[in-house]
């Protein structure tokens, strides 16, 4: 990987002549979205976001924290005890230039002997599971992360709405797999990353996949396109 998604975090903070990413799907075309984005407060966070950070208590996780903007609202606001890690070390080290005390590089497959009360991930938090069939491995590895009364807060969304209806009012769907399971492409600054698997799970199927691993599924919130916030315990 190029880390061009935490090139755009660094070249922002460090007012390096950030340009806006472009983004692109096997099921849409290319789109840009600023940079700024990612460095909003907590008043400018979607409501889901919002209800996500408010319900977050105890030592924390925050899994892919991107620019670090849900931990850094947990860390000054919240005054939390919270661990930000991601597998873009220029995204980690723009969370430390803006004061975040524990960021860093790892993925949470790699984590051992830690625990947490509750465990984060936001904007699409399905997304690294990357398919289907590596969902279970990473629901397991959560479950294993969490303390006794422990959370995952974790949100996606139902993409359904992406495809074409048939005749009959159906919808056009893939032949072979889910059809959250995505292709995902970045291009900044001219230049374009390896394309990665991206996972958006509608929530009946994070409900069923939760509970063949040992987890509760409960639907916080659901907001006003397809997208929902679940929290899973054990």
């Amino acid at each position: 990987m190029k880390d061009l998604f935490g090139k755009a975090i660094l070249d922002f903070q460090t007012k390096n002549s950030p340009e806006n990413i472009i983004t692109e799907t096997s099921i849409s075309e290319a789109d840009e979205m600023s940079v700024d984005y990612l460095f909003r407060s907590y008043m400018e966070m979607p409501l889901l976001e919002q209800k996500a950070l408010d319900l977050v208590k105890g030592k924390t996780l925050d899994v892919g924290c991107g620019a670090g903007s849900h931990a850094l609202h947990l860390q000054n606001e919240r005054d939390l005890e919270i661990t930000s890690i991601d597998i873009s070390a220029n995204a980690i080290q723009a969370c430390q230039l803006r004061g975040l005390k524990n960021a860093r590089v790892q993925d949470v497959l790699d984590i051992e002997n830690e625990t947490y009360d509750t465990i984060t991930l936001l904007m699409n938090g399905t997304g690294i599971f990357g398919t289907i069939k590596n969902t279970p491995k990473f629901l397991q590895k959560l479950k294993s992360l969490l303390n006794i009364n422990g959370q995952i807060l974790i949100d996606s969304s139902d993409i359904i709405y992406m495809f074409d209806e048939d005749e009959d009012g159906g919808k056009w769907l893939p032949s072979n797999g889910y059809y959250g399971e995505l292709e995902f492409n970045i291009t900044y600054k001219g230049e374009k990353e390896d394309s990665f698997p991206w996972l958006y799970l509608d929530y009946n199927t994070l409900q069923n996949a939760a509970h063949d691993n040992g987890l509760k599924c409960e639907l916080i919130q659901e907001g006003e396109h397809y997208d929902y916030l679940a929290r899973l315990s054990i």
